[in-house]
C-alpha cells in the first residue's frame, strides 16, 4: 500500500509547540496550499497537520505565520469522542520538513506584503530579451510568448534531425 503526500504551502499561523507525557514535542498547525484553479468562495486548500520530535521544535524555532514550507508524509485518520460524540480528524503526518525561504527573505516578504506586487526583469535569450514578470509566489510568468512572433526562422535541412 502506498500512502504518500507532497504538499508545499505557507503556514496560517505561528507554530505552537506542546509536549507529551513523556516529553515528545508535537505540533498540530495549518498550511494553505494554492488551488491549480479558482473557485468561486476560496483558491487555496487548508491542509491540518502534524509533526514529532525535533522537527516540531525546529519548526517554532526557524518559522512564523506566512512562512513557505515544504512537507511530505503520509494522510492518517483517527477519531475521539468529545461530549459524548465521536469526532473523527483526517491530518497529514509530517515525516520531514523543508523551509522554502531564508529567515530574511520571510521577513521581509511579510513585512512588505501588497496586493499583486509585481517586478519585471529582463532575461535575455540568444540576443533577444523577454520581459518576465515576478509576482509573490517567486514563479516566473512570461509577459510575452516567444513563439508569437512573425519572425521566420533560417534552418538548412542538414540542421533538422529527421
Amino acid at each position: 500500500m502506498i500512502n504518500n503526500v507532497v504538499l508545499v504551502g505557507r503556514l496560517t499561523k505561528n507554530i505552537d509547540i506542546r509536549y507529551t507525557g513523556s516529553n515528545k514535542a508535537v505540533s498540530n498547525f495549518t498550511i494553505a496550499v494554492n488551488r491549480p484553479f479558482k473557485t468561486q468562495d476560496q483558491d487555496a486548500d487548508f491542509i491540518s497537520c502534524v509533526v514529532w520530535g525535533k522537527t516540531a521544535e525546529n519548526m517554532e524555532n526557524y518559522t512564523k505565520k506566512g512562512s513557505l514550507i515544504g512537507i511530505t508524509g503520509r494522510i492518517q485518520t483517527r477519531n475521539y469522542e468529545k461530549d459524548g460524540k465521536r469526532v473523527y480528524v483526517t491530518e497529514v503526518v509530517a515525516e520531514n520538513v523543508q523551509f522554502l525561504e531564508s529567515k530574511n527573505n520571510s521577513d521581509t516578504k511579510n513585512d512588505s506584503q501588497t496586493d499583486n506586487h509585481t517586478q519585471t526583469n529582463k532575461k535575455p535569450t540568444q540576443g533577444k530579451s523577454e520581459a518576465i514578470k515576478k509576482t509573490d509566489n517567486d514563479y516566473p510568468e512570461f509577459a510575452t510568448d516567444a513563439f508569437d512572433n512573425d519572425d521566420e526562422i533560417d534552418i538548412s535541412d542538414d540542421d533538422l534531425p529527421f
